[in-house]
């Protein structure tokens, strides 16, 4: 059935909208109007890594709970938290909640120059995390940190914790932790090594902007996605989304996003690095972590993961499937008891959705929260 689908949106795609331009962000255009957040000013600090990479911590302090820090994905940066496009983001909500939130944007933020450089995961693991847990002790004077990491964000933390990242209390893992357990079409992707005859043959990176001013090339580029599958009730015709699509998998229901969100998919997803791809390619075919290499160095260490943990996974991921997320628990309660851990699964939500979907506020936001409040 799911097959079917696929093939009749294909269809549809390429023979009814052939001729229909993907709507693309005009670049000309005057700047589009954006509500105020509702926090306080912001406090940002730069710092650097030990192999010398500029990095960015932004501080919303909403009172002295916490500090909890927040940790993007693959492509896109701390933006993700903090888009004014919903009525309230994760960054307003905890805020409120009276939180001293730090926004983090690591080497793979698009926000960054950094996020050209070629990098794996053990590189944020062993590098970025370390720097940025010790940047927030440092500023705070806190003891510990707790922590809120999503997609790429979390696989790395996962990693960093394996190798003995200190100074976290506890985390929110959304969507991805150490197990990897992907959809069909992931695995034809990963299988057929994409990423590794993409960088073979010079492609260092993938980028899901597009503008108006887009070369012939990237229009090829867009108009060869049309033929991408797709199913039925996620199709649409932004450029941007259907990069995103392509790059990653489907990573969100469209009925979860409102209007101007999508809209604006363009101002959260940008470039993203080969050597990241290599190294989710390798993961997701062999299924847990392992560094760039292949070796297993970190699930040998489940006991660094005796904290509090809470994992959220949306039901309907077509990234990483909910028994991700399942067998890691599994795995933590076998190695180090019952107690630490939570997992909820959102119904109706896909990915990326869990954190900037319209009604998350509602839906998502809660189990995050109920996990910080008991874990201070």
């Amino acid at each position: 059935m799911r097959f079917a689908k696929f093939f009749l949106g294909t269809l549809l795609d390429t023979y009814a909208d052939v001729f229909a331009r993907a709507s693309v962000f005009n670049a000309d255009a005057p700047p589009r109007s954006k509500r105020p957040l509702r926090v306080g000013a912001p406090q940002v600090a730069f710092f650097k890594t030990i192999d010398g990479v500029g990095l960015r911590l932004t501080r919303y302090q909403g009172g002295t709970k916490g500090p909890v820090v927040l940790s993007h994905g693959l492509g896109v940066s701390s933006l993700i938290f903090s888009m004014d496009t919903i009525e309230t983001n994760l960054l307003e909500y905890l805020f409120a909640q009276g939180y001293d939130v730090w926004l983090l944007d690591y080497r793979s933020s698009i926000a960054l120059p950094a996020a050209t450089l070629q990098s794996s995961g053990d590189d944020v693991a062993s590098k970025d995390y370390p720097a940025a847990v010790s940047k927030v002790l440092e500023l705070t004077g806190a003891k510990s940190v707790q922590t809120v990491v999503h997609c790429w964000g979390s696989t790395t933390f996962f990693m960093a914790m394996l190798a003995g990242l200190e100074g976290v209390r506890s985390v929110v893992a959304s969507q991805i932790a150490t197990q990897i357990r992907a959809p069909f079409a992931t695995h034809i992707k990963t299988g057929l090594h994409v990423p590794s005859f993409l960088k073979a043959v010079g492609v260092e990176s993938l980028n899901a902007y597009v503008n108006n001013h887009e070369g012939l090339l990237g229009k090829i580029y867009d108009g060869a996605l049309k033929l991408y599958p797709i199913e039925l009730n996620n199709r649409c015709t932004n450029a941007t989304c259907h990069r995103i699509t392509f790059m990653y998998a489907p990573l969100y229901e469209h009925a979860n996003l409102n209007e101007a969100t999508h809209d604006n998919l363009h101002e959260m997803f940008g470039v993203a690095n080969m050597k990241s791809f290599e190294h989710l390619q390798l993961l997701t075919n062999t299924g847990h972590l392992v560094d760039f290499d292949g070796h297993d160095v970190y699930l040998p260490h489940l006991d660094r993961l005796a904290i509090p943990i809470t994992f959220i996974h949306g039901a309907q991921n077509e990234c990483f499937l909910p028994e991700s997320t399942e067998i890691t628990m599994n795995d933590l309660v076998a190695a180090n008891g019952t107690s630490l851990y939570k997992r909820h699964v959102i119904p109706g939500y896909g990915h990326i959705d869990c954190i900037f979907g319209k009604n998350a506020v509602n839906d998502v936001f809660p189990f995050v929260l109920e996990h910080l409040e008991a874990t201070q």
